[in-house]
C-alpha cells in the first residue's frame, strides 16, 4: 500500500492547495483529526486535510476528491463525515483515480490496486475494471459539476 511517505509530499500538498485544501501532516502515532475511518486514514476538517506519513495515498486522494465534490455549504461545516449520496461517492472514487494520474509514482493502475487491497467494492470486481468500463455515470456527474471536462481533464474547479 502506497503511503504519504512513499511519494512527493510537496506535490500532494500542492494538489490539495489547488482545490483550497491545506495538507497538515500529523506526528506519527497521533490520532488523525477529522478521520472518518480512524487509525491511519486521512481526515477532513473545514479546509484542512490531515494525514500521517503512514496514511495511504488512496485515502488522501479520496478525501481530497470529497472536498472537491462538495458544495461550499457542506465544506463550511465539514468535520469528519463528507456526506453526499451514492452518485457523489462514485464520482469521488472516479476523481481520486484521475488525481492519482497526475502524481509521480502513483498513477491510476497503482491506485486501483491499492483501492482493491483496502476493500473498495465495485460490481465488476476491481477498481480498474470499474473505472475503464462501468464508471460513465460517475464521470458524467463530474462533468456536470464542472470538476472535469468531457475529455476527463481536471478543470481545477470545485463544485459550486
Amino acid at each position: 500500500m502506497l503511503c504519504l511517505s512513499d511519494v512527493d509530499r510537496i506535490a500532494v500538498a500542492r494538489l490539495a492547495l489547488q482545490y483550497g485544501l491545506t495538507l497538515r501532516v500529523v506526528a506519527p502515532h497521533l490520532s488523525i483529526p477529522g478521520s472518518y475511518w480512524g487509525e491511519r486514514e486521512a481526515g477532513l476538517k473545514a479546509g484542512q486535510l490531515f494525514a500521517r506519513l503512514d496514511t495511504p495515498v488512496h485515502s488522501i486522494l479520496h478525501e481530497t476528491a470529497h472536498f472537491i465534490c462538495m458544495t461550499p455549504e457542506r465544506r463550511a461545516g465539514l468535520d469528519r463525515d463528507a456526506g453526499g449520496d451514492d452518485a457523489e461517492e462514485n464520482a469521488v472514487c472516479y476523481l481520486q483515480l484521475l488525481l492519482a494520474a497526475g502524481l509521480a509514482r502513483v498513477g491510476i493502475e497503482r491506485l486501483s490496486d491499492d483501492m482493491d487491497e483496502w476493500g473498495y467494492s465495485f460490481r465488476l470486481g476491481s477498481t480498474r475494471m470499474w473505472f475503464e468500463t462501468d464508471a460513465e455515470e460517475a464521470r458524467l456527474w463530474l462533468v456536470e459539476q464542472g470538476v472535469i471536462d468531457p475529455l476527463n481533464q481536471l478543470t481545477g474547479m470545485t463544485r459550486c
